[in-house]
This record gives structure tokens, sequence and C-alpha cells, in this order.
């Protein structure tokens, strides 16, 4: 997580990573996006100040669908939890590939840039 935030320029910034389950991300998916299914990685914006820090915010990961993922693709959880934590990281920085067809090139270009950098 350190060298996303050093490769944004990010100082004194908090975030969160919580690994967890597909009951656990479905019931969040739910409850803040209004879809009943689970899902590999939810994003939850703060920022706000606390003390020095700017909170950014939390990244929520499922590992049973990071694991089926993997599989699907051929490469390694590792590189699946990867790809998600970058995608979360994205979206906290305020981008979002589902406001239309530009707005996706700007957050998937955005998306690799990073990837390639880790």
């Amino acid at each position: 997580m350190s060298r996303l935030l050093e490769l944004e320029g990010l100082q004194g910034v908090e975030l969160n990573l919580y690994l967890t389950d597909d009951p656990t991300t479905r019931k969040l998916n739910r409850e803040y996006r209004g879809k009943d299914k689970a899902t590999d990685v939810l994003s939850f914006p703060f920022g706000e100040q606390a003390g020095g820090y700017r909170l950014l915010g939390e990244i929520v990961l499922s590992l049973d669908t990071a694991e089926r993922q993997a599989r699907e693709l051929g490469h390694g959880l590792e590189e699946e939890i990867k790809r998600l934590v970058v995608h979360g990281f994205v979206h906290l920085l305020g981008y979002d590939h589902e406001r239309g067809e530009e707005e996706e090139r700007v957050f998937r270009e955005k998306e690799e840039r990073l990837l390639s950098y880790l």
C-alpha cells in the first residue's frame, strides 16, 4: 500500500484494507450499492482529516472471489489481490469506471499505470 501512496505523491494518508469473504461483500454490496451479490472489491472513500492524517478510505476485498478469479485468469492469488487492491485504490482517488466511456478509459489508464510500477 505504501508504494501506491508513494506513486501518487500522497503523504500523511491512512487507508484501511479488509480481507474478507463473499457473504460479507454481498451484504455490503447490497447495503451500499443496492446489488444483492458478492463482489471482488468495494471501496469506501472518507476524505476526512484526523489529526495530521487524511483518511482516504477503506478497501474491502473478498478472498473467496479473488481465489476464483485468479484460477479463471490463470495467475496466482497474490497477483489477483494486487490487481484488486489497485482497483479499489483508484476508486479511493476519485476515479470511477461506471460513469461513461471517457471516465472508464481514464480509470483503466490510471489502474494500468499503477500496476506497471508494482
